[in-house]
């Protein structure tokens, strides 16, 4: 759905902060209709299977190496970041034009001096239950926050409540348990 929204507006590349959870995603971000460039995240399940389908040559996926990275577009120096805490400091470095990361899936926009702070919350919806992406214009060193339209999840008292009838729990996979 972000996807499609994003045609609405003149985006030429999008830079994916948010955890790839499984394959499935970087398949939907390989087809994507403009570049993206992702980096890796905590929660990255599958990386070999995620890297081999950015490999695809017909692919528009490119991903770092690491959980952070420097980027320039249109002159401007932006750093990317999975944690806060880094992206802050990045943020006071005066190396940068913005500093975009996420991992706490909290909507956040701040400059620090003149340095634009930002995480543009989740799309998956899934802690907050609001979905979310943010557009970043290079020439006014600015971004705005979009929620995406009509967005679903798994986060809903409903869902909440089948999951519990199913007795099907979140983030715990059987051999963790032990």
């Amino acid at each position: 759905m972000a996807l499609d929204q994003i045609k609405n507006h003149n985006v030429e590349e999008i830079i994916f902060l948010w955890d790839f959870c499984g394959a499935a995603i970087a398949w939907i971000l390989c087809a994507s209709p403009v570049k993206v460039r992702a980096i890796w995240w905590n929660n990255d399940w599958d990386k070999s299977l995620i890297t081999k389908f950015s490999l695809k040559e017909w692919s528009r996926l490119e991903i770092g190496f690491d959980v952070f990275d420097t980027i320039e577009i249109d002159n401007r120096k932006i750093f990317l970041s999975h944690y806060p805490m880094l992206a802050k400091s990045m943020g006071k470095s005066w190396d940068f034009d913005a500093v975009f990361y996420g991992h706490n899936h909290l909507k956040n926009k701040e400059f620090i001096w003149n340095c634009l702070v930002m995480n543009p919350g989740e799309i998956g919806a899934y802690k907050t239950w609001i979905s979310n992406f943010a557009i970043y214009d290079t020439k006014t060193n600015d971004a705005e926050i979009i929620k995406v339209n009509n967005s679903i999840t798994t986060n809903t008292q409903e869902s909440q409540t089948k999951f519990k009838e199913i007795e099907y729990t979140f983030n715990k996979q059987k051999g963790h348990e032990y």
